[in-house]
């Protein structure tokens, strides 16, 4: 088993791959400030002696230096996250996505780390009309969140052919899953429909709802990661993890309303800036490179999901 650190290991994904990475045998560090993550998502149902949280901020060269102290593979999940919110405040989801990512990959250097996975986003393709999209399409971010994990990528090839780091960049497509928060105006839209469902609300849509989405189950994520951890060596390549396949707002909200019972109509607003009208993934690259196939298919993730929802609330 390895030494590992996971950047962000409380957030959504971090602390799911954490929890994971502990299943395994691993010793876990995490990084993490706690800005969006939360302490909770590191209390798991197993206690597990191999983790270690240090509470502080990758923006800090020192701490990221001393957090990578002893470990062998760094899986670099912390980012201020929503294109939302990099519209709102571009400087300071920029610190954190394009400087503490340059941190944590000059750490990682200094190190003699073997291996570090990165998170990016499908959000690097932007609105172009080609679908599916395919790691060989030239990017053409909309949001600076989108150019920030960019940027990140690029730095990830850059540091692999100037320095010999062994990386790779895992571009999600809309995540969903367990430890979601869906209280944050920067929710992405699958907790914030299953929230107004179970409290019987009506679900806001942004936009016309025609909007479509590779919805991805976290549990596929997770998956790819580890695969990423043991796969043949990487030269800083960026690869999609998907599941293949497009869903609508109004077809996801259909979908939710069945298995949450409701008949809820939504509200709809405006777009929002920065969004994509459509994304899906072409994932043969992540076959062929990782060996990575989707676990779970959107109709079972949303269910798991739902049911993670309804304990939560006790409902």
């Amino acid at each position: 088993m390895s030494n590992v650190l996971v950047t962000g290991g409380a957030g959504f994904i971090g602390s799911n791959l954490t929890e994971a990475l502990l299943k395994q045998g691993h010793l876990v560090r995490v990084l993490d400030n706690f800005s969006t993550g939360r302490k909770k998502n590191l209390t798991f149902d197993h206690a597990y002696s191999s983790l270690e949280i240090i509470e502080a901020d990758i923006r800090d060269l020192t701490v990221c230096l001393e957090a990578v102290k002893g470990v062998e593979y760094v899986f670099h999940q912390a980012a201020l996250p929503s294109v939302q919110r990099s519209v709102e405040d571009p400087l300071s989801c920029n610190s954190v996505n394009v400087g503490g990512t340059l941190n944590v990959l000059l750490a990682a250097r200094d190190a003699g780390v073997k291996r570090l996975i990165y998170a990016s986003s499908s959000s690097v393709y932007g609105d172009t009309p080609t679908l599916p999209k395919r790691e060989d399409m030239p990017p053409n971010p909309v949001s600076p969140y989108a150019l920030q994990k960019y940027v990140g990528e690029q730095y990830c090839k850059l540091f692999f052919r100037l320095y010999g780091l062994e990386t790779i960049s895992l571009r999600y497509f809309n995540i969903f899953g367990p430890r979601q928060d869906p209280n944050s105006i920067y929710s992405a839209v699958i907790p914030r429909f299953i929230d107004a469902l179970i409290e019987g609300r009506p679900p806001i849509i942004f936009g016309d709802g025609e909007q479509s989405r590779d919805f991805t189950y976290i549990e596929n994520v997770i998956h790819a990661n580890l695969l990423a951890l043991s796969a043949e060596q990487l030269n800083g390549e960026a690869i999609n993890i998907a599941c293949g396949r497009r869903t609508s707002l109004k077809q996801l909200l259909n979908i939710l309303k069945d298995i949450t019972d409701s008949r809820a109509s939504p509200v709809y607003h405006e777009p929002r800036k920065g969004d994509v009208k459509h994304s899906l993934a072409d994932i043969h690259k992540g076959k062929h490179v990782l060996n990575y196939e989707p676990k779970i298919e959107i109709e079972t993730g949303l269910k798991k999901t739902v049911e993670y929802f309804r304990r939560l609330r006790g409902k």
